[in-house]
């Protein structure tokens, strides 16, 4: 490791907080994860009681990203920037890419240090995965970051998964988004999925309450509001949907009403 390496480390360490819940800790308890803390434990089992459906969203939406990816793989799609990815769980991108072109590039960008930890174990052993540990809104410095490994001249695959609804409006979404694309050649796909209030609003209230309670963000937003999210861009089939819907690979789960999530595809 180098001497920057090594004090970045070190930054992320003493970042690295266990007396307040985290995001990123409290969705890898609902997957059912190891790396998460007591006080993250805590904070979603209080939010489950009430919110039962918050499982079932994690796991749906999981399941979105993995066939996603796949299918995005199979389209040829060979560079992968995934936005606000979490602590990682598998399959997780770079392992469905990878599994159908191992030479497939991807990078993960995140803003909370014990995934960039995690990262780092995996960074050591897969020479076409990275992470920039850095926050989404910072447009200019991922971009800069990202070209390291990937090449902005041909086509990528832009994922925002479960990551938008942790923007509050003034930080206008939609723009960030469009930020990103500007980087984006056509023959790039852009990846989102965004919890949302439409099938229970008193309940998607109680999490946003309960996010604020824990200093952190969750803004489920409506069909339409997620839909201009994709800036204009032409979804594919099946447009924007519930995301068990979104091209199933069997049966689709008898739970998966209880996955308040829309999730979508465009082409850009």
């Amino acid at each position: 490791m180098s001497g920057s390496d090594a004090g970045a480390s070190a930054r992320r360490s003493a970042e690295l907080r266990t007396d307040a819940p985290a995001i990123a800790r409290v969705y890898d308890y609902y997957l059912g994860g190891k790396d998460n803390f007591a006080v993250d434990r805590e904070a979603a089992e209080g939010l489950l009681a009430h919110v039962p459906e918050l499982r079932d969203y994690a796991v749906g939406n999981r399941a979105f990203l993995v066939r996603a990816v796949r299918f995005l793989a199979l389209q040829g799609i060979r560079q992968f920037i995934d936005i606000g990815t979490g602590i990682p769980t598998s399959p997780n991108v770079h392992e469905v890419a990878q599994e159908i072109d191992s030479a497939a590039r991807v990078v993960y960008v995140d803003n909370d240090p014990m995934v960039s930890m995690h990262a780092e174990a995996l960074m050591a052993t897969n020479a076409v995965t990275s992470l920039i540990w850095a926050d989404l809104r910072d447009v200019d410095e991922v971009l800069c970051e990202a070209e390291r490994l990937l090449d902005f001249g041909e086509p990528v695959a832009v994922m925002f998964v479960a990551t938008l609804h942790h923007i509050e409006n003034e930080d206008d979404p939609a723009g960030i988004v469009a930020r990103y694309l500007k980087a984006a050649v056509p023959g790039s796909y852009l990846v989102i999925s965004h919890f949302t209030g439409d099938f229970n609003a008193e309940k998607a209230d109680r999490v946003s309450a309960g996010a604020k309670a824990n200093d952190d963000v969750v803004m489920p937003r409506s069909h339409d509001e997620i839909l201009r999210l994709f800036n204009g861009r032409e979804l594919i089939e099946p447009g924007l949907v519930q995301v068990p819907w979104w091209r199933p690979d069997g049966l689709v789960s008898p739970r998966a009403g209880r996955v308040w999530a829309y999730g979508g595809v465009a082409k850009i």
